[in-house]
């Protein structure tokens, strides 16, 4: 099992968890954008980069949706916790069983007290995978995922 962190903020703007949490699922980019550039965004938020990603998580995984905390924080909020049930590769979503919300979120889901952690370069919009057997992420991901 690994551990994974996603955004749900489209453009730096557009909140789009709410649809998530309603859905059962995840992805980081418009479907429906019909123009799709595999390369428009660089750096850890290419396209490429996060269906890099995508293809690596798996169903029993852990995600944790995550938001910063404004230009240039050195931390995140943690927004929601989720078991993935399913990944659909060809159109790109995670289907996923929301277990857990922060208390400032709207949905009939148990919610937990509002998280801040250390960034730990999660900036782009996927993280991951990373593993409770490795001694540097333990700490940070307990800090993450646990209830």
């Amino acid at each position: 099992m690994n551990y994974w962190l996603v955004g749900a903020t489209w453009g730096g703007s557009e909140d789009v968890l709410e649809v998530f949490l309603k859905r059962g699922y995840w992805y980081c980019w418009d479907l429906d954008k019909e123009d799709i550039n595999p390369d428009e965004f660089k750096g850890g938020n290419s396209i490429s980069r996060q269906l890099s990603s995508f293809s690596c998580i798996k169903v029993d995984d852990r995600i944790a949706v995550k938001r910063l905390c404004g230009k240039g924080a050195k931390d995140m909020r943690i927004l929601a916790l989720g078991i993935v049930k399913d990944t659909c590769h060809k159109e790109h979503r995670i289907y996923v069983d929301w277990i857990a919300v922060t208390d400032s979120i709207d949905a009939n889901l148990p919610k937990f007290k509002e998280k801040k952690v250390d960034l730990g370069g999660c900036i782009s919009s996927i993280h991951g995978p990373y593993s409770l057997e490795s001694e540097n992420d333990k700490i940070w991901l307990q800090q993450i995922f646990c209830i």
